[in-house]
């Protein structure tokens, strides 16, 4: 039996998206259905049945599905997780309450951060305590734990989190904890925060103890009943899932930390514009992800995608820092914005015309889905505007409703407005271009980056659509839009490698760093990363040292390499010259200061897979005709309308155009220059 097909799924808030890639047969094909909220799985199955007969692939040719999720954000989001228990030690009860004893907006004296995954009366001290040094100054008192955790079984405790004092340094209490936990009650999930996040700073290891624990159990049983669906299918092959830093992990790794694929579905579609600027040969490039809930951008440099250690979750103000719930792990650098397909567009109290973040998303979805939708949203302009084929939009399985999504925007935006429906569409469109220009702004100068330096990779179902006037309005000169690009975040999952990210804490002055007793971190490091990836040739492990390093006194750290293998054979004197460099380059200038080094890091992977998105031109004219588009700046203008599909490699058109796929659709100004490259990618390059 031969087994070379491999599948990557996408659940987003609005559509599955699918791809199946066979070498044997020099085959890709792509899937786009709607997410089915209430049963995610369900999606899945019938999306992955559809492509196994579309493809005629019997299901026992699959070699693997590679998945991704937003379960865990929707979970934290909805608040809708298990009933969780925190020991901690005692006298430390209050660490979730306090935080980081900030406002996050000293301007709004009603601003409430977000509310702790854990109440307080489900926080319990024991006795016990490991010092900063890791000595052990009062031993644990197991008999108190034992009967803290009776009395949360007593409250209805769905899960336990372990985040005690220390535990970075020495984790032997907490272990303890566990096996305790094992014995007592065996089918109560159980997180220390020494295995989920073993650094320094208790209130940020603590919260990401408690989110693991939180949708622990929910995303033990999705998982396992996808993996069961699955099998009925007959699908005996692997599953492996989407981590948010961009890598992919096994089924159990996903399971036992579930924080870890937080930012999972958003990380796939950096990691698939990624494989696009090193194709291409793009230096630096924005990924631009636009799907029907919100919009994604991230920074892609040398063909990789920016990668940073901490997040928040939850945020009660999504563009205000210390609002959401701390979380430390390794996640794509991206800025994410509620500006999606789905949008809900309606004036404000002000009589401003406000565009998300409320969405319709995929039930009811937009009103020209004609599934029940009644607020206008971002596609419904966007079909108002000519970017949208009615008859055409996937692949004619979802004819949209032209008439009920005009009424719609009359009635919200046009009549409260004062007026005529184009101008309403265009003000919708507008506004959630804007949106996305000022984050994507806000993100690039926080990197000290020009847009105009940098080539716009537009996908996902919405990205192509919008993709013309984000780049005008940021002054970015090139866009490009790979073939399929409705569903490039699925094609992410089957490129990405597998990896895992280890960090342990062990601060020390530079000049003062035991170099033996951390290479001895990097050997255990090494070892379980090496085990969970379980290589058939061990050889093939890639591994990157890095350490998280500042000048003594201060609070935040930055990342910087570490050279060569042999940690013991380490030039103190040239890691602070590398961390001065660093440092330069991200704050402009360096301090005088000693340094010292907080984190130690390790990032193990196994090559990626090479996937070329090849789709031969279908034969046929590719003009399908010309119709009124409305182009940002230029007002409505006749637009020539293409296939892609039936592209030839190296056709040149000039713009306006409009060009079609079954899962997205984009359009061009007059000023614009189109190419279309061998995989039928289109390279567009935008006059001034």
């Amino acid at each position: 039996m031969s087994r070379t097909a491999r599948i990557g799924v996408d659940v987003g808030g609005t559509f599955t998206d699918l791809l199946l890639h066979d070498p044997a047969r020099d085959l890709t094909w792509p899937g786009k259905l709607p997410t089915t909220p209430h049963a995610p799985n369900e999606a899945i199955t019938v999306g992955i049945a559809r492509l196994l007969a579309e493809t005629g692939t019997p299901a026992g040719d699959v070699a693997g599905v590679v998945h991704g999720t937003t379960l865990v954000t929707n979970t934290l989001l909805e608040r809708t997780g298990a009933v969780v228990g925190l020991l901690t030690t005692r006298g430390f009860r209050d660490t979730l309450e306090m935080g980081r004893e900030i406002r996050f907006d000293t301007t709004d004296l009603h601003a409430r951060p977000a509310r702790p995954l854990v109440p307080r009366h489900l926080s319990r001290g024991v006795a016990g305590r490991i010092a900063a040094d890791g000595a052990e100054l009062e031993p644990l008192d197991e008999d108190e734990v034992l009967a803290r955790v009776r009395e949360f079984r007593a409250q209805g405790v769905e899960a336990v989190a372990v985040a005690l004092l220390h535990s970075y340094r020495d984790d032997k209490h907490e272990r303890r904890v566990r096996e305790l936990l094992a014995r007592a009650h065996p089918d109560l999930p159980v997180t220390l925060s020494s295995a989920v996040a073993p650094v320094i700073g208790e209130y940020e290891r603590a919260s990401t103890a408690c989110l693991n624990a939180y949708v622990q159990p929910l995303m033990a049983r999705y998982l396992d009943a996808l993996r069961d669906d699955l099998l009925a299918m007959g699908v005996d092959a692997p599953l492996h899932i989407m981590l948010s830093g961009g890598g992919v992990t096994t089924l159990d790794d996903a399971k036992e930390f579930p924080v870890r694929l937080l930012e999972s579905g958003p990380a796939a579609g950096a990691i698939a514009a990624a494989a696009v600027a090193r194709r291409l040969g793009e230096p630096d490039a924005l990924s631009f992800d636009m799907g029907g809930t919100t919009a994604k951008i991230a920074i892609v440099s040398g063909g990789r995608v920016r990668r940073k250690h901490d997040f928040e979750a939850g945020r009660v103000d999504k563009f205000k820092p210390g609002s959401g719930l701390p979380v430390r792990l390794t996640v794509a650098d991206m800025i994410e914005i509620g500006s999606g397909g789905g949008s809900i567009a309606a004036p404000d109290p002000l009589g401003l015309l406000k565009v998300g973040p409320r969405s319709a998303g995929s039930v009811p979805g937009p009103v020209a889905y004609g599934r029940g939708g009644e607020h206008p949203t971002v596609t419904d302009a966007d079909l108002l505007l000519g970017y949208l084929d009615p008859a055409t939009f996937l692949g004619g399985e979802m004819r949209l409703r032209t008439a009920e999504a005009g009424k719609a925007v009359d009635r919200d935006v046009a009549g409260p407005l004062g007026l005529d429906r184009t101008g309403a569409a265009a003000g919708i469109v507008e506004v959630a271009t804007a949106s996305m220009a000022a984050a994507a702004r806000m993100h690039l100068s926080e990197h000290g980056r020009d847009p105009a330096g940098f080539a716009l990779i537009a996908f996902g179902g919405a990205g192509p659509v919008h993709a013309y006037g984000l780049a005008k309005q940021l002054k970015i000169g090139r866009i490009i839009v790979p073939m399929r690009a409705g569903v490039m975040s699925a094609y992410g999952f089957l490129v990405a490698a597998p990896t895992v990210d280890q960090v342990r804490s062990l601060p020390s002055p530079l000049a003062e760093v035991e170099w033996g007793r951390v290479d001895g971190l990097y050997d255990e490091m090494s070892a379980h990363a090496t085990a969970v990836l379980r290589p058939e040739h061990p050889e093939l492990v890639r591994f990157r040292r890095s350490a998280d390093m500042r000048y003594v006194g201060q609070g935040f750290d930055i990342e910087v390499g570490l050279p060569g293998a042999d940690l013991t054979r380490i030039d103190a004197g040239r890691l602070h010259r590398d961390f001065e460099e660093t440092y330069r380059a991200t704050f402009g200038r360096c301090l005088d200061g000693p340094v010292e080094v907080v984190n130690w890091r390790l990032s193990a992977r196994l090559p990626g897979h090479d996937v070329v998105l090849r789709c031969d031109p279908v034969p046929g004219e590719a003009r399908r005709g010309e119709r009124e588009v409305w182009i940002p700046g230029h007002g409505r203008l006749r637009a020539g309308v293409w296939d892609r599909y039936r592209l030839r490699p190296g056709t040149e058109i000039a713009g306006p155009a409009v060009f079609e796929e079954r899962e997205s659709s984009c359009c061009f100004g007059p000023e614009c220059r189109i190419r279309v490259d061998a995989d039928l990618t289109l390279l567009v390059d935008v006059g001034p």
